[in-house]
């Protein structure tokens, strides 16, 4: 069964466009209306949280992708190394040491093919 990686629901250009679009019209309804400056400056506040949530879910989506690159890559590492087993391969384990070696789970030494 194939890996399919989900999409990312949330559109974070989208948010960031709607996030300033907000912070514009808080700042014009301020200076319209400067009675209520404590809300203003509260919900200015709840809108400065946004920028940085966007990068956290920009930074975790990459860090997503590259751990299931990983185990993509680990899972067919493994059926290499299995199939190599099959046909009686001289050292089958390469196809795991290398691939487990490229992501830095094993120290890199001289334990190439013989």
């Amino acid at each position: 069964m194939p890996d399919i990686p989900p999409r990312l629901k949330v559109n974070v250009q989208e948010v960031r466009t709607r996030n300033l679009a907000a912070r514009e019209i808080v700042s014009h309804l301020s200076a319209a209306m400067p009675s209520i400056e404590d809300l203003w400056i509260r919900l200015n506040g709840a809108l400065a949280d946004v920028p940085a949530l966007v990068s956290e879910i920009t930074r975790l989506a990459a860090e997503l992708a590259k751990v299931r690159r990983d185990r993509a890559n680990l899972v067919a590492a493994g059926r290499a190394t299995l199939n190599a087993q099959r046909d009686a391969e001289p050292d089958p384990l390469y196809y795991l040491r290398d691939e487990l070696r490229a992501q830095g789970h094993l120290p890199p030494d001289t334990w190439g093919r013989p």
